[in-house]
């Protein structure tokens, strides 16, 4: 048996499917579909460490496929690979239950990156911030509830919390958040949909609105 991590790759292209395949395979086990139905099948009766999915297949679609899985049980953490840049698209992926998202065309190097940070919390949590009985490693991105156990945050919704942890007391603007969290050219509404992210996954108290202000870390 190999000791390497097992990727599950849903890619339908036929040139770019065999080519990110080849790299992947040069650091996990990896098996690749090309479509949402066998993806489902493979997913939910096998385990993998990581998937990496398309955000457009035929048949079931990448979301929907995502949507599908975490219906199921299956806690494994996605990266979805997708054309659609708009930050709607990106939302809807999200989400559908994906842990992080990468849009193409893209570097390989990057691909393996985001692999890497997602599948990093199954060696080590890292440095360790209470949030009253709630307990966030930032360095492995994951959130620790005293109900329901681990949640895996995104790289933005780490990147946010993060900021509002490490600075309790403090009260941050949209445009601050923004600066220190985001890319430029993203809109202050951004802040807002990350927020609604974090309280909806986690708890609705993890973050306070100060009214005329912005947000601050709650008061769990």
């Amino acid at each position: 048996m190999s000791d390497r991590m097992r990727v599950l790759l849903v890619e339908d292209d036929p040139q770019l499917g065999p080519l990110i395949e080849q790299v992947l395979a040069e650091v996990y086990d990896v098996l690749r579909v090309t479509d949402g139905e066998r993806a489902l099948v493979e997913g939910t009766t096998h385990d993998f460490d990581a998937m990496v999915v398309d955000r457009r297949l035929p048949g079931v679609d990448g979301a929907q496929l995502v949507t599908a899985l975490r219906e199921r049980g299956v806690v494994s953490p996605i990266l979805m690979l997708t054309a659609l840049g708009a930050l709607r698209d990106r939302v809807q992926g999200l989400d559908a239950g994906a842990d992080d998202y990468l849009v193409k065309p893209f570097e390989f190097d990057e691909l393996l990156a985001r692999l890497r940070a997602l599948t990093r919390t199954f060696t080590g949590e890292g440095r360790e911030v209470a949030i009253g009985e709630w307990t966030f490693y930032p360095e492995s991105r994951a959130l620790y509830s005293p109900y329901d156990g681990r949640i895996l945050l995104t790289e933005r919704e780490n990147d946010l919390l993060r900021l509002l942890a490490e600075n309790p007391l403090r009260t941050f603007s949209r445009g601050q958040i923004l600066e220190a969290v985001f890319a430029p050219d993203e809109q202050p509404g951004t802040v807002d949909t990350y927020v609604h992210y974090l309280r909806r996954k986690a708890d609705p108290e993890l973050i306070s609105t100060v009214r005329g202000h912005g947000y601050r870390l709650g008061r769990l």
